[in-house]
């Protein structure tokens, strides 16, 4: 007896973000009835909460911006900080298929984008100066019309309760906008919320399609033609699936909550292979109370101490690099945590760019901000020896003064002084002398997980053998990375799941690179 169908189309696409969106887009444009679910409310997924920074090298926005921007170059850059970590076909599928991506995107007059200057993360051969980040051009948000309604809020206002402003897009917000305009233009793209994979169809070998479940229980079954592509995020919000595959108690993620990993379980149940589940685009978190948290960008002022009140890093580094330094500090034995970031009177808040503005006293009262009008009174309060933190913060002044970091080297990297504001010989090195001090507490949190269903350079999931499964595609954060273990340029997590659903879709069309 044959499996029965609640619907049918040529390709079915799970998840909204970048990656997901961008599959749809493409395989409308080609002609191809496709289903799109989103187990959210709303579309968008963790796209809709970022800067939207687009790391696609070689494209032609970049190109009229610098002529140091090539595919070469990009190439020899990401071989020299990628390595070994990903497949080399990965990297190179990459950097080709990201200038044919915004080529091909820029044929719909509603997506436009810009350049933005936002260095690249790494001092390597290939790097290009000022960077090669694309941004989506902002947009009135009465352009979406009904859909606006239908996009998720940005992670201040869906987070944390704020109140925004939605009269003009920009980021995220901007970027899921035009894409849902251009994926309801073509006319052949049914668009789904409240939708939750729960399995894949396989018949003869192949997938044929998904099981789902809706937001009143009712169960769907759906046959995907073609194919069926996974583009869900990672499995961010899953407590358990963080202990099983990352060893974490604690998880300070930016991701929805929805991110609970449904499709990458979908896969492994139907036999893929997994890579770096260990992995993710890891950030320094501020840590927000009633357990929350939001990643901390652009740091400009005060300095990290860990546990005994020393420095161990440099804080400019770029975001993922500087998680991944706590990480590596507690996997070789170093008590870091708790990380504190201490600050002086020049600065009200935090010095960096959050999401949502902390209330001091709210922090206060949760125990994640302390204050006192001398070092040592704050040392007390964060059970810190007192000369070992005045100790620090005295070295930490000595280098503002003379402008060279002699322990960790802030401010002699272009990613650092993109940040940097301060008025001295570095401007990233603001001296910490003017009481009251502050502290703050920081996580190691990130910006998704970074491992996932094996794939190959057309998207199609592989098995432990290699062997591709017939039907079955998949991008984004529910995959292993195709950057490996490292974060080579900001827009890496949105770029490589655009251009992998890209490259998807086109094969779901027949239409390969």
């Amino acid at each position: 007896m044959g499996t029965s169908w609640d619907d049918t189309y040529d390709v079915v696409v799970i998840g909204s973000g970048g990656g997901g969106l961008t599959a749809a887009y493409t395989a409308g444009s080609a002609g191809l009835r496709t289903l799109l679910l989103e187990k959210s409310e709303y579309f968008g997924g963790m796209t809709a909460y970022s800067g939207a920074c687009l790391w696609l090298p070689g494209n032609p926005i970049t190109a009229e911006a610098t002529a140091e921007d090539t595919p070469e170059g990009a190439l020899e850059y990401l071989r020299a900080v990628v390595g070994d970590s990903a497949p080399e076909a990965m990297q190179r599928a990459y950097v080709t298929g990201s200038r044919r991506l915004v080529e091909f995107l820029l044929q719909n007059p509603a997506i436009r984008f810009d350049y933005g200057a936002f260095p690249d993360y790494y001092d390597v051969p290939g790097r290009v100066r000022g960077g090669r980040g694309i941004f989506p051009r902002p947009i009135a948000g009465a352009e979406l019309g009904e859909l606006l309604e239908r996009l998720q809020p940005p992670m201040a206002a869906h987070r944390f309760g704020r109140q925004v402003d939605r009269t003009e897009l920009r980021g995220g917000q901007a970027l899921v906008g035009r894409l849902l305009l251009a994926v309801t233009g073509t006319g052949e793209v049914t668009l789904r919320t409240s939708t939750r994979l729960t399995g894949l169809v396989i018949e003869d070998g192949r997938v044929v399609g998904v099981e789902a479940e809706r937001a009143d229980g009712g169960a769907v079954r759906v046959r995907a033609e073609r194919g069926v592509l996974l583009a869900a995020g990672g499995f961010e919000a899953d407590i358990e699936l963080r202990r099983k595959w990352q060893g974490l108690e604690e998880v300070w993620t930016n991701a929805p909550d929805t991110h609970t990993g449904d499709a990458i379980l979908a896969g492994m149940r139907a036999g893929a292979a997994v890579a770096r589940l260990e992995n993710a685009w890891w950030a320094p978190n501020l840590l927000y109370p009633h357990g929350t948290s939001a990643f901390a960008v652009g740091i400009h002022g005060g300095l990290f101490v860990d546990a005994a009140g020393q420095r161990f890093a440099n804080e400019s580094l770029p975001y993922t690099r500087l998680g991944q330094r706590i990480l590596d500090l507690r996997a070789q034995g170093r008590p870091v945590p708790p990380v504190h970031w201490i600050f002086d009177a020049r600065f009200p808040a935090p010095p960096c760019i959050l999401e949502a503005a902390p209330d001091p006293e709210e922090f206060r009262e949760a125990g994640l901000w302390h204050t006192a009008d001398t070092l040592e009174g704050l040392a007390d309060r964060l059970a810190i020896r007192p000369d070992a933190l005045a100790g620090t913060v005295a070295r930490f002044n000595a280098f503002a003064a003379s402008g060279v970091d002699e322990d960790f080297h802030r401010g002699e990297d272009e990613w650092d002084r993109f940040f940097g504001r301060g008025r001295g010989p570095n401007p990233c090195l603001v001296p910490v002398d003017r009481g009251p001090f502050h502290a703050v507490r920081i996580g190691v949190g990130d910006l998704g997980t970074k491992g996932g269903l094996v794939t190959d350079t057309s998207g199609r999931v592989l098995t432990e053998a290699g062997e591709v499964i017939a039907g079955l595609y998949a991008t984004g954060n529910t995959t292993a990375s195709a950057t490996g273990n490292v974060y080579p340029g900001p827009g890496a997590p949105i770029g490589t799941a655009m251009v992998f659903g890209f490259l998807a879709a086109r094969h779901l069309a027949g239409h390969d690179l």
